[in-house]
């Protein structure tokens, strides 16, 4: 048994399992809300769980991928030597086998919409959307607009979810969901990346603390958040959000406050807190209120 759990907190080290919650819950906003289109305004039960099994795959797949094609540079670097490839607690094959077996999850969850839903558009943009995952693990070693891909690359489970839901209903709301959960990650993920900022530099590494400075970094940050916050107030006008989804947005606005507060150019200690619990804590609350908001008012 102590083996089994060990294993399991190794694979989930690697993948990052927890940090699905990022995602996931803005996925679900997008489920709802695309599900009011149909006959007794809520998706199937099968739907979501659809969409579950998708989102968690796809995550295991791009983290996977990431992992892999970052291994050598990860046993550089003091701060991810310690992780399970390149500290050799996972064979290079093994990760692999994972890699492959979360693509073939995934795509059999969108085939599962085609089976039971009749919709063939998730199994048809099931590859493209593997090759954007897989696309994202390079973008940093040729642009400091990596943080930005990788939030438009995460930012597209709204509107993937939507997709799955009920295409024919898709417009704008779909797109400021996914607009603001770009700039939510590539916001925070410039914090984060304000760490390695020594060994993106010497690894010839482009991020945005590594081209700009850790100071102008923080600002971009900042802007991120900020446009953040006025896209989903924009989403919550166009769809007549009610009094939880607005309180969803203050919370959301003085988390992130608080996220932008904890990390200065001279001090980087609390990025870990600013990073996992304050934004995991943004998701889920903000995901919460906004789909009790839409769920009172369908």
């Amino acid at each position: 048994m102590n083996g089994l759990a060990t294993t399991t907190r190794t694979w989930g080290e690697m993948i990052k399992f927890s940090h699905s919650i990022f995602a996931l819950p803005f996925a679900l906003i997008a489920t709802v809300l695309a599900g009011r289109s149909l006959p007794g305004g809520l998706p199937h039960a099968g739907q979501f769980a659809l969409i579950i099994l998708c989102m968690v795959a796809a995550r295991s797949f791009a983290m996977t991928f990431n992992r892999i094609v970052d291994a050598a540079i990860d046993a550089r670097n003091p701060r991810t030597a310690g992780r399970p490839l390149p500290a050799g607690k996972i064979d290079p094959r093994s990760a692999c086998t994972f890699l492959w077996a979360s693509a073939a999850i995934f795509t059999i969850g969108c085939a599962g919409f085609l089976i039971l839903y009749d919709n063939i558009w998730p199994i048809s943009l099931s590859a493209p959307t593997l090759a954007c995952l897989a696309a994202y693990s390079y973008a940093k070693r040729i642009t400091p607009a990596a943080h930005f891909i990788l939030g438009a690359v995460i930012g597209f489970a709204p509107t993937a979810a939507w997709i799955a839901i009920d295409p024919p209903s898709l417009g704008l709301p779909a797109l400021l969901l996914t607009g603001a959960v770009l700039l939510w990650i590539a916001g925070f993920d410039i914090i984060y990346a304000c760490q390695d900022y020594e060994v993106d530099r010497r690894e010839a590494l482009f991020s945005i603390p590594a081209r700009f400075g850790i100071g102008r970094a923080l600002w971009v940050s900042r802007l991120c958040h900020l446009a953040t916050l006025v896209v989903l107030w924009r989403l919550g006008v166009l769809i007549d959000g009610g009094m939880l989804y607005w309180i969803g947005l203050a919370v959301t606005a003085l988390l992130l406050a608080i996220e932008q507060s904890l990390v200065r150019p001279s001090d980087l200690s609390r990025v870990n807190l600013a990073f996992f619990t304050l934004n995991g804590c943004v998701s889920v609350l903000f995901a919460g209120l906004a789909i009790g908001d839409l769920l009172l008012h369908r």
